[in-house]
């Protein structure tokens, strides 16, 4: 589930030991400690399970770390958020992804018949591009290595890409035909993109302990990186880049630009301003799941 900001979702036997008598009743020294009834622990492990109630605000565990979060950019625990001088970036990167992965995909899969990508390299200088790697530098900023190397490379990918295909500008691809022919071209473009499925493989292993949000977003990437690919290399039989390999490529572009604008909605939704908390949903392997499958087990017992 998503947390909210400065929280962790908690729940349990350690949980249980936070409760203190609010009445401040029982002994010379103050409040004393009390465990709940069974049916005030049920309530409020519920409750904290989507972002609100008393064991939404309680640290235990693993110095008060945070439960490996997507809309955080973050594949594994992580400090607490409540003393960040900065907002959370990652919803603002994930979101330039997002549309400049949504539009290119689009066009890889000729939607409408469209297949020239100039408009895409407006979008990737602006938005994929320079908004992604500001996002990334406050990743940075607020301690976030892997959203900092995550963001900032990919806006590095963006910029990259609309100043090879700028339509008339740095003239890479016509200097390629002129010196060896297009193919060439293409072969180098083929090169560039599974440079780009190895990156993205390298930040897929980092994220088998998340979420299944967080690791669908770059399975899907990947994917895609991989099929654009082999689609330019792998071309047909009239040289041109392989149209079925491209539209596969284009189809989880797709699905990866749809995860990243989960993962950001996931970022930005909390219940102070959502009827809704997004589901992330933790892998039963990850921290997360292995504590709450303890604690299932622990209450099943009692």
């Amino acid at each position: 589930m998503a947390t909210t900001t400065g929280t962790n979702h908690t729940d349990g036997p350690a949980a249980e030991k936070m409760y203190q008598d609010p009445n401040n009743t029982g002994n010379a020294n103050g409040g004393i400690n009390r465990q709940m009834t069974h049916e005030e622990h049920q309530t409020a492990v519920a409750a904290s399970k989507f972002g609100y109630g008393p064991m939404a605000h309680v640290n235990t565990g693993n110095s008060g770390r945070l439960p490996a979060f997507g809309g955080e950019f973050q594949p594994g625990l992580y400090k607490s958020v409540e003393n960040r001088k900065f907002a959370n970036p990652a919803p603002l990167g994930l979101s330039a992804f997002a549309l400049t992965t949504f539009v290119l995909s689009l066009i890889n899969m000729r939607a409408k018949n469209v297949m020239e990508a100039n408009l895409v390299v407006g979008i990737a200088f602006g938005y994929g591009g320079l908004v992604q790697l500001l996002a990334g530098m406050w990743e940075m900023a607020v301690g976030n290595t892997f959203g900092a190397t995550a963001l900032s490379s990919y806006g590095g990918f963006w910029l990259s890409f609309a100043i090879i295909l700028t339509p008339g500008g740095f003239q890479i691809e016509s200097l390629y035909e002129e010196a060896q022919g297009v193919y060439a071209f293409y072969d180098a473009f083929g090169f560039f993109l599974l440079g780009w499925f190895i990156f993205t493989l390298l930040l897929l292993v980092c994220t088998l302990r998340s979420t299944v949000a967080f690791f669908t977003l770059f399975f899907t990437l990947d994917m895609a990186f991989l099929l654009l690919g082999i689609g330019y290399l792998h071309r047909d039989s009239g040289g041109h880049p392989n149209p079925p390999i491209i539209k596969a490529g284009g189809f989880f572009g797709l699905l990866a630009a749809f995860t990243a604008w989960y993962n950001a909605l996931a970022g930005i939704a909390d219940d102070g301003n959502s009827f809704f908390i997004v589901p992330v949903v933790h892998f039963p392997w990850s921290v997360k799941g292995q504590q709450m499958k303890k604690e299932k087990s622990e209450r099943a017992t009692v």
